[in-house]
């Protein structure tokens, strides 16, 4: 038997992420297929536009076997933590074979190369990066040159290091190279629309492109002239019909969703944020993951009670502190994710578990062997936590059931919607495409 692994957001499922699950079954002839999903809150510093358990019952629905929550600290935190914290809880499972992710590149070996020197940081190259901070460029930004000129000026690497999947994907080498990992990774060839186009210019678009359908629609139920002529691509109004671009367990799913349970924005969390940047100071603020003091300082003067989230990010962002940068930290603010927490996790050993979000009954043998054999602990139950986590671990968990009730109160208060809270709500159990 072989086992898959695929880290994923589904935000929401689309014909793309369906095409990556097909294509690495095929090339790896794995009969389990987990992935590992973010919560309610996702990487680029944003609520996900639909609840996990939608998504998960989008997974499961469409040839994903078992399916594990990311834990908010990690879901939301920078590419490097966001990749740790998804590779640390996959290796420790004991039955995962493969790591698959797509990537614009599809070149595994040139990922592997630049992962290398990310991890080994030759002197060299962490001089470059030196001087490229000093000059007053974004990390990001920066990091990118130094590889450029430490490797040579190679427009392969140039290329791939503007890319998104690419960059992630050498996160997670990187990480099962420090985990000395097992787990062989594996990278399938993104199809379709890039992974920021916003536009519904084929039936492989985007997950952004199908966030701003919904978003658009939502604010408008005559738009679609509208959005058609904001489309840098032309495209026939019938191909604006959903089914093109999503399976058809996904397109019931939003449909039975929609103005119930979503869309959900981050503007819907403006009051909120306002309320918790109320009680904080320069110094307090610095306590955030990934805020120091120059940015705490710009947060405070930048403050606008009359703007939405959204806005606020536009007012703070400068060159060095970039629009997901900003998306992010606020989002820390607000869920109160603390640097010096985030510093417990990676440093204790006992800090990861696996939190099951849902599974087919076809994948219970191998749950069995995850309980079995795995060096984490599985919770199913809730209730069950504090009996299975150490100390640490469940600092952890509970920011996770903490940010699940808000965005469940956020669902409430904009639709009038009862989600059932963590307590209540057990994984998600498929038989086939039926849920039991």
């Amino acid at each position: 038997m072989k086992t898959v692994a695929i880290i994923v957001e589904y935000n929401p499922f689309h014909n793309g992420h369906l095409y990556q699950i097909n294509k690495v079954k095929q090339e790896t002839n794995a009969d389990c297929v987990i992935v590992i999903m973010s919560g309610n809150y996702v990487q680029r510093g944003t609520p996900a536009i639909i609840d996990k358990y939608a998504r998960t019952k989008m997974a499961l629905s469409n040839g994903v076997d078992l399916v594990f929550e990311l834990p908010v600290y990690y879901a939301t935190a920078s590419a490097e933590l966001f990749a740790h914290g998804a590779v640390n809880i996959l290796n420790r499972l004991g039955i995962v074979d493969y790591l698959c992710f797509g990537s614009e590149c599809g070149d595994i070996s040139l990922l592997d190369k630049i992962a290398s020197v990310l991890l080994e940081e030759p002197d060299n190259f962490k001089l470059y990066l030196k001087t490229y901070l000093k000059n007053g460029l974004s990390f990001p930004v920066a990091r990118k040159q130094a590889l450029i000129d430490f490797l040579g000026k190679d427009q392969r690497i140039e290329q791939v290091l503007d890319e998104p999947n690419n960059i992630l994907g050498i996160e997670y080498i990187k990480a099962l190279k420090k985990l000395n990992s097992s787990i062989e990774p594996v990278t399938i060839l993104r199809h379709g629309s890039g992974y920021h186009d916003p536009n519904l210019n084929n039936p492989f678009c985007s997950a952004t492109a199908l966030r701003n359908y919904y978003e658009a629609l939502a604010q408008n139920n005559d738009f679609l002239t509208e959005y058609q002529d904001s489309l840098s691509t032309k495209i026939d109004k019938k191909m604006l019909s959903i089914d093109t671009f999503v399976p058809s367990t996904t397109k019931e799913c939003l449909e039975n969703s929609y103005h119930k349970t979503f869309p959900i924005t981050v503007d819907d969390f403006t009051s909120l944020l306002y309320y918790q940047l109320t009680q904080e100071t320069s110094e307090s603020l610095q306590s955030y993951l990934d805020v120091n003091e120059d940015l705490s300082n710009r947060i405070l003067n930048e403050i606008n009670y009359h703007t939405k989230f959204t806005d606020l990010i536009e007012l703070i962002k400068t060159k060095q502190f970039t629009y997901t940068r900003i998306s992010r930290t606020l989002l820390h603010i607000l869920l109160q994710i603390k640097t010096e927490l985030m510093s417990t996790f990676l440093l204790s050993p006992d800090s990861a578990y696996a939190r099951l979000l849902g599974f087919q009954t076809s994948a219970s043998t191998h749950l069995k062997q995850i309980k079995k054999n795995g060096l984490i602990p599985v919770i199913t139950k809730v209730a069950d936590a504090d009996k299975l986590l150490s100390p640490i671990a469940m600092q952890c968990f509970q920011a996770d059931l903490k940010a699940t009730h808000l965005y469940n109160q956020i669902v409430f208060s904009k639709f009038n919607t009862v989600l059932p809270n963590e307590f209540k709500a057990g994984p998600i159990i498929y038989q086939g495409n039926k849920s039991l």
